[in-house]
Order: C-alpha cells, then sequence, then structure tokens
C-alpha cells in the first residue's frame, strides 16, 4: 500500500511538473490589439490600400495582431487624432504630422517639406538612409508618440481658371490654401491665399471667389470635381507632397513585441512603395484624359522651379520658429545638399 501511495505522489509531481513545462498555446501567446484611426474614406485608393495594410500585419503576424481601422476620422476629427493616441482614445494614429503645427511648427517638417522633395522616394530615402527617422521621432517622443514611418501619395497638382504657367502667374492668384506653410510659400510668389475646407473648394470656384486649388493630386483633384471649373493644372506637381504618417502611443508600442513591431514597421515600407507607384501609373493616365478634354497642362521651367525654390526658402525659415522646427529642417536640407537635389 505504501508503494502505491508513493507511485501515486510521484505520477501527481510528474504531471505537475508536465503542465508547468508545457509550451504556451496559442491562446497564451502575446496578443496585440490596437485601434487606428485613418483620415481616409475606404472607398478611396488611400483607404483600400490602408485595409490592405491591416490584412498584411494580421498575416504576417498570423493573427497575433489584431487592428480596428477607423476610417473618414469616424471617432475623432482629423486634426484631433494625434491627441487621441495621446490620451489612449486611440492607439494609433494614421493621418499626417502637418496637422499637429498648432503645437508645434516642427510638425511641418514632419509631414510636408513643400517644394523641397521632387518625388516620394526622395523623401523615403531621407527618412530610411539619411536618419530621417530618428529625427522626426525625436519630435513625436517628446509628445508621447512613436513614429512608425510615412507613406507618401507624391507631389500634388494645383487647379486654377487661369494659367499656371509660371511664377509670375501666381501674382494676385486668389486660391484655396491649407493652413500653415503654403501660405507664406505662395504669399512670398504675390498670390493671396484663402484657408478654406475641401468641401467649400468646389461652390468657390464656381462662383469666382477663387481662381484656383491647393487640394490634391491630379487623381484626386479629378475626384473632386475641379477640373470641371478650372482648365489650368501643373503636372508633373511640385508644390506639396504630404506624408500620411502611422504613429503610435509610445507606451503601447514599447509594449509590443519586437517581432510586432517588426512586422507592423516592414509592412507599413511595403505599402509606402506601393502607394508611391500605383498613383504614378493613375497620374499618368489621368495626365492623359484630362489633356483630351482640353485642360491646359503646364510644367514649369528650370528657372521657374528656381523662383518657386526661393519662395520656399523664405518660408521655411519664416515657418521654422521652434528649435524642434529649425533642426529637422536643417536635417533635410543637409541631405538635400548631399544628394545635389538643392545647392
Amino acid at each position: 500500500m505504501k508503494l502505491l501511495k508513493n507511485v501515486s505522489l510521484a505520477l501527481a509531481v510528474a504531471t505537475a511538473l508536465a503542465f508547468t513545462a508545457a509550451p504556451a498555446t496559442a491562446a497564451d501567446e502575446a496578443k496585440t490589439k490596437l485601434r487606428i484611426q485613418t483620415h481616409f474614406s475606404p472607398e478611396t485608393l488611400s483607404g483600400e490600400m490602408a485595409k490592405q495594410y491591416v490584412d498584411d500585419v494580421q498575416a504576417m503576424s498570423n493573427g497575433e495582431i489584431e487592428i480596428e481601422m477607423f476610417y473618414s476620422s469616424s471617432v475623432v476629427k482629423s486634426v484631433e487624432t494625434f491627441d487621441a493616441a495621446i490620451n489612449g482614445i486611440l492607439d494609433c494614429d494614421m493621418t499626417g504630422g502637418a496637422y499637429q503645427t498648432g503645437k508645434n511648427p516642427a510638425f511641418q517638417f514632419a509631414g510636408d517639406l513643400m517644394g523641397g522633395y521632387s518625388n516620394p522616394y526622395q523623401q523615403m530615402a531621407w527618412m530610411l538612409h539619411g536618419d530621417g527617422k530618428a529625427a522626426v521621432n525625436k519630435l513625436y517622443n517628446k509628445y508621447k508618440m512613436e513614429f512608425v514611418g510615412w507613406w507618401i501619395p507624391g507631389p500634388e497638382s494645383l487647379a486654377s481658371t487661369k494659367p499656371i504657367r509660371n511664377a509670375e502667374d501666381f501674382k494676385d492668384w486668389k486660391f484655396r490654401s491649407p493652413p500653415g506653410l503654403a501660405t507664406k510659400v505662395f504669399a512670398n510668389l504675390g498670390a493671396s491665399p484663402i484657408v478654406m475646407d475641401f468641401n467649400e473648394i468646389f461652390t468657390a470656384l464656381e462662383t469666382g471667389i477663387i481662381d484656383g486649388a491647393d487640394a490634391a493630386n491630379l487623381t484626386n483633384n479629378v475626384g473632386l470635381g475641379l477640373y470641371d471649373i478650372a482648365k489650368h493644372t501643373n503636372f508633373p506637381g511640385f508644390h506639396s507632397m504630404p506624408a500620411d504618417h502611422l504613429a503610435c502611443n509610445k507606451k503601447v508600442w514599447d509594449g509590443m513585441p519586437d517581432n510586432h513591431k517588426r512586422i507592423m514597421s516592414v509592412a507599413l515600407e511595403a505599402l509606402a512603395l506601393r502607394n508611391a507607384t500605383i498613383n504614378e501609373v493613375k497620374n499618368a493616365q489621368t495626365a492623359k484624359d484630362l489633356k483630351a478634354k482640353g485642360v491646359m497642362l503646364y510644367e514649369w521651367s528650370p528657372e521657374d522651379m528656381a523662383k518657386f525654390r526661393e519662395a520656399v526658402k523664405k518660408g521655411w525659415t519664416e515657418f521654422a520658429t521652434t528649435d524642434e522646427a529649425k533642426e529637422l529642417l536643417a536635417a533635410h536640407i543637409k541631405f538635400l545638399t548631399d544628394m545635389g537635389a538643392m545647392k
């Protein structure tokens, strides 16, 4: 009987040890659940690409990363997304740094340098190979956020009811402008910027309140109906190239497993490549379609581009009023100069 008791005890101990040593099941593995907001609607090209990003991340993580994406700024207004992530209402912000210039003008240089880079590949090169990611993240960390990366659709094109053949054509040109640096750059060229929302542009053009608009790239301008009224544009675009970011609450990001962070980052680089290339294809086709419909497309000469760049440089200096802004601007200028893209 004593032997049987000892055997039973031994079996009980062995069983307990076996359970203790057993590898964790899938249910026990680390999970990452994120709530992210984008300003894009799910029906747009960018919205579809944001959905693809979610699918990529969830597939590559074998379901360990679960993302609930909120489209069309459905939780908070676009400009409030960053703060919503800081305060835990959301986990990540998939809008753009330029929305946060009211906090610090440095965010302008973490979103759209305006006239600095010629294409998204140059700007991505600064981020990936010119220590740009660390420079931007230094700013974001001050606000308890982690900068994961950018996806950039490419240069935007203006829409105008008057010719915009060169820098001189901007004199007394009344146009819809986004807030921030754009107003300073175009004012330096003699234009009259009027800040207004997207939903006001079409009516303002139709009634003659404005002569043109700084809205989006060629294809998205068509989607807004601008070329139904404005029969002049510039292509390739050069004046603005906003970067959409993915930025996450730093505490949330730091708490994620390293492999989850890597999946999120690499998937965003894949998104950036798809985004830039598909917009390049679509804008080229849109340019052909617009020409066939009688819209005038202007490609600026190197001389006029130089005049615009001088106005841009002046605007940069006027806008960079904080130490963080000056530091980021200097990093961009050094990279562009070293690459031979700016003198």
